[in-house]
């Protein structure tokens, strides 16, 4: 019974963030209100989240990252792929060993095993996080995906890093031959679980619906426990669960693209991984206010680790470990664009500090970190106490929500007239794309009417529905208006009408999934497109 009240109290308070954050008279990114109110109802209440991070990885995080991998425009990723693995590997380890020593130097009584697991815990910034801030900071489109790129990829580097830190503090030996295999391993055989899964249910899914057709409710359920099994299955095998659930949903977008679900179960589907992602992301972030509260009241004994009395030099030492990251941040960013990203005949943008500086300030932290950090053990292995584990929750809670503040109030400012390099031709590629659909549409119409009218008395009915839907068509390949809806048709004879309607979306919705398989047009662009023929069609059938 306390189970069931604690998950309606992280509900309610879920619901009430979001409309607080829409009643302040300034506007705060609703994750900073979500960790303001868990704080609060953590200091009035009297009960407290034990959050054991095997759960909290396992509940909130592979459905989120799925979902990331599956809304993520692929070709964005792929064409942006060198900057992305600069920033998701190579800034990961940078930061790793500049934060290491650097921690290590600040506070010596950290071991510098642990100060290197505390910078690999802090080095991956969070999709989730990021996403949060991007629903009120608007950020240009290449950015957000290099971000989206980098925060999906960067957590098993981060993990990894942190795993091997742990290890040199609990044996005080390292071996650098056998992180780079283990590495391998966990990356490599993570991606292959997510890939090699989704591609199997995707498979036996379409063999079990040709054979007895589809429910929506046993599809979305699917989609919905596909994540959760390529994140036990990587698990299990000692690989990376997060990596694994990120490249489920990669290949759910190519899965996808070969058009079989009904449109109505598409439409359904939106709507529940919608209301998933919502209410995830508020529950991590209320857990993480939530927690606050207990990690400040030792702070007291915490100082004393780090050699001081004031309990003010833990805020010193939060606000220099930010500082450090955002350094070696601007420092990589500016080399990964210099040598890559503005390198490309077609980017004619030169990199400014602006540019670099947003990319700097939106290295937010989040969900990950605050995971990957109550990994921490607590004993070593002689059962004496982790050192500094209570130091090290309290500076990774201090960088998840100084970056939060940071990327709220600095990324307004710096998104202002920020100009990315462009990405061309896109408009053209939804417009061709349009009337590609248009034509294959009438060429279905003239197909299906000479199918239905064949013998019939009522021939002409058919000849002039088809004619005067063809005529719709013609006039948006001339104006490029939307898709024709239902109510633009006459009622008489609405039941030809409906048959050669349906017909022409099937056939627009196979063009558009034509164009995403040969790459002709971005997954992101032919979502939308194919979301408005799908409102269309779940409103003939209706």
């Amino acid at each position: 019974m306390e189970t069931v009240t604690l998950v309606l109290t992280l509900l309610f308070m879920v619901v009430a963030s979001g409309i607080l954050a829409r009643l302040l008279p300034v506007p705060i990114p609703r994750p900073l209100v979500q960790i303001a109110l868990g704080a609060g109802v953590g200091l009035v209440a009297d009960w407290r989240v034990e959050l054991d991070p095997e759960i909290f990885f396992l509940l909130l995080l592979p459905p989120l990252l799925f979902l990331d991998g599956w809304r993520i425009p692929r070709e964005d990723l792929f064409k942006d792929r060198t900057t992305i693995l600069e920033l998701a590997l190579g800034l990961v380890v940078f930061t790793v060993l500049g934060m290491g020593f650097f921690i290590h130097w600040m506070i010596p009584s950290m071991p510098l095993a642990v100060a290197f697991a505390l910078a690999a815990v802090i080095s991956p910034t969070d999709p989730i996080a990021v996403s949060a801030i991007a629903q009120r900071t608007p950020i240009p489109k290449r950015m957000m995906h290099i971000l989206e790129g980098e925060s999906l990829l960067n957590d098993a580097s981060g993990l990894v890093c942190m795993r091997f830190a742990i290890a040199a503090a609990l044996t005080g030996a390292f071996s650098f031959g056998s992180a780079a295999l283990n590495f391998l391993w966990v990356a490599f055989a993570g991606i292959i679980v997510g890939v090699c899964l989704t591609w199997i249910v995707g498979w036996a899914k379409a063999i079990v619906t040709r054979r007895v057709g589809e429910e929506s409710g046993s599809q979305i359920l699917i989609s919905l426990l596909i994540p959760f099994g390529a994140y036990l299955i990587a698990e299990h095998l000692h690989c990376s669960g997060i990596l694994a659930a990120v490249a489920a949903g990669l290949t759910m977008g190519l899965v996808e693209t070969r058009g079989n679900a009904l449109a109505v179960t598409r439409i359904r589907r939106t709507t529940v991984w919608d209301i998933i992602q919502f209410t995830a992301n508020g529950i991590i972030f209320v857990l993480l206010g939530e927690q606050l509260p207990t990690i400040l009241a030792g702070a007291a004994e915490t100082v004393r680790l780090t050699g001081h009395r004031e309990p003010w030099w833990l805020a010193v030492y939060v606000v220099g470990i930010n500082l450090g990251l955002a350094v070696l941040r601007f420092v990589w960013v500016w080399l990964s664009f210099r040598l890559t990203l503005f390198r490309r005949p077609e980017d004619r943008v030169r990199p400014n500090g602006r540019i670099i500086g947003a990319m700097s300030f939106a290295g937010v932290r989040g969900a990950i970190t605050l995971a990957g950090v109550l990994t921490l053990p607590l004993t070593m292995g002689d059962g004496t106490p982790f050192p500094a584990r209570d130091l090290a929750i309290f500076l990774a809670m201090g960088v998840i929500i100084i970056s939060l503040i940071t990327a709220s109030v600095g990324l307004p400012l710096m998104m202002r007239g920020l100009e990315m390099p462009p990405e061309p031709f896109a408009d053209a590629k939804i417009e061709a794309a349009r009337v590609a659909a248009a034509e294959a549409a009438i060429g279905a119409i003239e197909r299906t009417q000479h199918r239905l009218a064949g013998g019939r008395k009522d021939a002409d009915a058919y000849v002039n529905v088809a004619s005067r839907l063809m005529d719709l068509y013609r006039d948006r390949i001339n104006h490029q208006s939307t898709a024709p809806e239902d109510k633009d048709v006459r009622k008489r004879d609405e039941n030809i009408e409906r048959e050669l309607l349906l017909a022409a979306l099937g056939a627009e919705r196979e063009e558009i999934f034509r164009r995403v398989r040969q790459r002709e047009l971005g997954s992101e662009a032919a979502r939308k497109l194919v979301r408005e023929l799908d409102l269309v069609e779940a409103r003939l059938a209706n």
